[in-house]
């Protein structure tokens, strides 16, 4: 197992729905913590990188409508 860990910005306010959507992504094969940090505007996702890329985590997040830009890469 190879753990990596990314983090995302969110594009727009945390609301209920998209509470949601994050709590879906726990569920995802491969992410095995989905953090959000405490002022609620990153999501913090540790994954396995011998089961996932980066782009399938992106896409599997993207996939939940989880409005999301990886931090730092404005």
């Amino acid at each position: 197992m190879t753990k990596v860990q990314v983090e995302y910005e969110f594009d727009q306010p945390l609301a209920e729905g998209l509470l949601d959507r994050v709590a879906a992504a726990h569920r995802i094969f491969g992410m095995s913590r989905v953090r959000l940090n405490p002022e609620l505007d990153r999501l913090e996702v540790d994954y396995d990188a011998s089961r996932l890329t980066l782009a399938q985590v992106e896409a599997a997040l993207r996939g939940l409508d989880l409005p999301i830009r990886k931090a730092g890469g404005r």
